[in-house]
């Protein structure tokens, strides 16, 4: 089937690039020649500057080799040329919440080493941070697989397994004994070839500063969806990173404890009264921002818990989905807005959630402009309705939501993930010299930041995939493999 683009084939195929790729992966690739013209195409370039029209970029060799106006441009004679008009390109987005697993229920969690890779890619992500691993050693060859051409899928960052501490409810996580085992237990993943790391709800102030200071002296990161450790507490200790940002923060929870997860660790009527311009909210904030501590935003996850019959579930979601995980989700969305599971649950049939909801994107956006590093990824947990790819693009909609502008919103998915992992030099931007991991979208997601979903090709290290094959492949398989 042809594509909407309309290619000019000048040159032939990168023959390099062909052999390197499995046959199960060059069947999603519709680009792959050595010079790539991208010719009369909006830029969007992950920076926050407004957006160039008509702009040609050439790719050579997997990175990216000029941009410049398109009346301008010296196209290559062996180039393949691809005519983008009515087309954006951005970069490739970063995401730093992004699991290889999906609830399975009751608890438990299932790898989705087959799928997600390939909705990742789809929708225009080309890095993940696994930020937590259940398996992190099929997590590991999986990288191996993707990095070697075997399997398709995006660049990851392997987070180690999750440091958690006593008293856990999640059965597939190995519980801490002491700040000993959290050192052990680092530096035993470092060697293994994971680059990161993420505390875990119940790990105790000593277990958390020993991992940190066991990653920081081999160069690695500590992030956490935190509970027995404040914000605050963490920032001391050195952490890096914390994920979810207001909606798991305990510090204040009347009669919080140190060390200690309180029963009720989530009180969203009292998020929802909290100020984040001035006050207690607001210090918290500016600590943070002093400490150099980065914050993820995943607001598909808390969309999808939030609000009853929010958000309008989408075919393409659906359609991925496997019919028991299908039935699944259909079922606990209905639950979720019954209005006798809110009277027992909240003492109210209006829920709680959506004012905290609110409260959770007037803190990312004052974070944001206090100074601090906002970063974006997805959580594909909870219901089970935010599933790999489609909830990146989710999330960047709902940073629009909180106030930012579809610009800074792209920014924040693409060049802040880069600059936390330390690649800002490599990926992240549209300039010369970078690594051409790119995605071409129908439409202008810089006025209209819907537009992102429109996905058609991802370029990676300059090779070109198909956003709907890819999709495709994996139609009815999303909670089984």
């Amino acid at each position: 089937m042809r594509s909407a683009l309309t290619l000019i084939l000048v040159g032939c195929c990168s023959i390099a690039a062909a052999q390197s790729l499995s046959p199960e992966v060059r069947k999603f690739v519709k680009t792959d020649a050595a010079v790539v013209a991208l010719t009369h195409v909006r830029v969007i370039d992950g920076t926050g500057a407004a957006a160039r029209e008509d702009q040609t970029v050439i790719l050579n060799k997997g990175k990216i080799e000029s941009v410049g106006e398109a009346s301008a441009a010296n196209v290559p004679k062996d180039a393949q040329v691809l005519d983008l008009h009515g087309y954006s390109v951005i970069p490739g987005l970063v995401g730093m919440h992004d699991h290889i697993f999906y609830p399975m229920g009751n608890g438990i969690f299932g790898e989705m080493a087959f799928s997600f890779p390939r909705l990742y890619l789809a929708g225009g992500v080309t890095t993940i941070r696994t930020t937590g691993s259940l398996e992190p050693y099929t997590d590991l060859e999986l990288k191996k697989e993707i990095d070697s051409g075997q399997t398709p899928g995006p660049k990851i960052h392997v987070t180690g397994p999750y440091l958690e501490g006593k008293g856990s409810w999640a059965i597939q996580m190995h519980q801490l004994t002491g700040p000993d085992d959290a050192t052990r237990t680092v530096n035993f993943w470092l060697d293994q070839g994971v680059d990161n790391f993420k505390a875990y709800m119940f790990i105790t102030r000593a277990e958390l500063g020993a991992a940190i200071e066991a990653a920081h002296k081999r160069g690695a990161k500590v992030t956490g969806h935190l509970c027995a450790v404040g914000f605050r507490e963490a920032a001391d200790l050195g952490i890096d990173d914390l994920e979810h940002g207001l909606f798991v923060d305990t510090e204040f929870i009347p009669g919080k404890k140190p060390d200690e997860c309180p029963e009720k660790s989530e009180d969203p009527v009292l998020m929802s009264k909290l100020d984040a311009n001035a006050g207690p909210l607001h210090d918290m904030i500016l600590y943070l921002v002093q400490h150099h501590v980065a914050v993820t935003s995943t607001l598909p996850v808390f969309e999808m818990g939030s609000f009853p019959g929010r958000p309008t579930l989408q075919k393409r979601v659906l359609d991925a989905l496997s019919p028991d995980a299908r039935s699944a989700l259909l079922g606990n969305r209905v639950r979720s807005s019954d209005a006798g599971f809110l009277r027992q649950r909240y003492g109210s049939e209006v829920s709680p959630w959506p004012a905290a909801f609110k409260k959770e994107l007037e803190f990312e956006y004052a974070f944001y402009k206090a100074g601090g590093l906002l970063l974006a990824g997805l959580d594909p947990t909870g219901m089970g309705g935010v599933i790999a790819g489609f909830g990146d693009q989710r999330e960047v909609e709902l940073l629009v939501e909180a106030g930012f502008t579809p610009l800074e919103a792209i920014h924040i998915a693409t060049s802040n993930g880069a600059q936390y992992l330390g690649e800002l030099d490599r990926i992240g931007t549209i300039a010369p010299g970078k690594q051409a991991d790119l995605v071409v979208i129908r439409g202008d997601p810089s006025k209209k930041i819907e537009d992102i979903e429109n996905v058609e090709t991802v370029f990676k290290d300059g090779i070109g995939y198909d956003s709907a094959k890819l999709i495709e492949s994996v139609r009815g398989v999303v909670g089984s493999r």
